[in-house]
């Protein structure tokens, strides 16, 4: 049985709008120029950020604090690409939340904390209660705002591909690995130009001691602040476009709580000798433990969403029977990666990657869909993925097949008569997809 092009549940492409209404936007709304105020924004910060901080430590110490400080950089931003692997969002959004993190989120704290923490001084004429203010409250509101202004632009101008938790986490947690690394440039730089003047060397020295706080024991501290932020614009991208008040209350509630945690981490030396081992240890590590069990929980809630939403476009032929369950399987996913990159070279391996990413957005997007909150370009939106993933059949199908036999469990001998083979299709006037051809049990 087939299904002819005019019972097909998926509507044709829109017409297209008169060319006499069309209207070209204004220079300021052209995207290159959008992108080049962006860059020049942050390469003028990344200058004057560099400078500072120069200027703070010397050359010998910026050297060994950049030399030091970037020890942690991989290992982060690989944690989060990893917990991105199901969706990954393209590489420009990432290379923007780290830049905008590095460069102006750090000097908007450096300068303003600065600023802050001097005007209480001389208002008060107590340096060291300004200081100890400044950092407990001032430095948590400054420094959690800035990086937060990387999520909200993220979440306002790339909507498309910020739709959950994952997506939230993760250009917070760059977004927070970039300020971290300026900081720690920062900090050790300092320690080192004290111990150049103290003489102090070895692990009694002051950038010993400053490497193992910030570098060996709490590289994660700026990431998990701010990831509450991106959970709070996690949340309200579940929300519905009508439900306005949980789409700004919900960022405003992560933002609150991260400089809640920033201020109680920056103030836990003000608790007493053990103060410190007592935040860290007694609430740092634990919701480091919960925020990382919530990541990878939520990663495996959405394989499960491609296993549940995409066997709907199995049934109308744009896709193979085994492919809901190999895209909902990292394992089967990598395998397909696999073989392709055997069979068909690294062009093949990529069109397989690309297909594997179009499928997972258009399963998040069905569900979106099918929960009322999706946009008004939700049809435009699903025809141009299902147009996307049909270019690339040919190289995907028999990867995606193989992928599937390899990671299936043991399935029990049939002992009954063979089954008839149908057919689904043709759809949008595609050719039929024989449902034999693409059995990944068929012996």
């Amino acid at each position: 049985m087939a299904i002819s092009p005019t019972s097909t549940p998926y509507p044709a492409y829109p017409p297209r709008p008169d060319r006499a209404v069309l209207r070209h936007p204004h220079w300021w709304q052209r995207g290159w120029v959008r992108y080049g105020a962006l860059i020049t924004l942050l390469a003028l910060s990344g200058l004057v950020i560099l400078a500072m901080v120069r200027r703070q430590t010397g050359t010998e110490g910026f050297l060994v604090g950049l030399g030091l400080a970037v020890l942690p950089v991989p290992w982060l931003i690989a944690a989060f690409r990893w917990l991105d692997r199901v969706a990954p969002g393209p590489w420009r959004n990432l290379v923007f939340a780290f830049a905008w993190g590095a460069c102006a989120a750090a000097l908007i704290a450096i300068v303003a904390n600065t600023f802050a923490t001097k005007w209480i001084a001389t208002a008060t004429a107590d340096p060291a209660g300004a200081h100890t203010l400044g950092a407990t409250v001032i430095a948590p509101i400054v420094e959690e705002s800035a990086k937060a202004a990387a999520v909200l632009l993220v979440f306002l101008f790339r909507r498309r591909h910020f739709t959950g938790i994952v997506d939230g986490v993760v250009i917070a947690g760059i977004t927070a690995t970039g300020f971290a690394f300026t900081e720690n440039i920062l900090y050790l730089g300092t320690a080192f130009g004290a111990d150049q003047l103290s003489g102090d060397r070895g692990i009694a020295s002051v950038t010993a001691a400053t490497f193992f706080v910030r570098i060996v024991m709490s590289p994660f501290a700026h990431p998990l602040f701010t990831t509450l932020t991106g959970l709070g614009f996690g949340f309200a991208a579940f929300s519905a476009e009508r439900q306005r008040a949980r789409r700004v209350l919900l960022p405003i509630c992560g933002l609150l709580l991260a400089m809640s945690m920033h201020a109680l981490w920056n103030g836990s030396s003000t608790f007493g000798e053990f103060g410190f081992f007592a935040v860290y240890g007694g609430f740092m590590v634990p919701v480091f433990g919960l925020l990382t069990w919530l990541a990878i929980w939520t990663r495996q809630r959405e394989l499960r969403t491609v296993r549940e939403e995409l066997p709907a476009y199995v049934l109308a032929g744009w896709l193979g029977p085994a492919e809901p369950f190999a895209l909902g399987s990292m394992r089967a996913r990598r395998a397909a990666r696999d073989y392709a990159r055997h069979h068909g070279g690294k062009p093949t391996a990529k069109a397989v990657a690309r297909y594997e990413g179009y499928a997972t957005e258009l399963a998040f997007l069905r569900q979106r869909g099918r929960r009322g909150k999706a946009g008004g370009d939700f049809v435009v939106r699903e025809r141009a993925l299902l147009d996307e993933l049909w270019r690339r059949k040919d190289a995907a199908r028999p990867a995606l097949e193989y992928a599937a036999r390899a990671a299936a469990p043991p399935q029990p001998v049939y002992a009954g008569p063979a089954p008839v083979p149908t057919a689904y299709g043709p759809v949008y006037g595609y050719p039929a997809v024989p449902y034999h051809t693409y059995n990944p049990y068929r012996s």
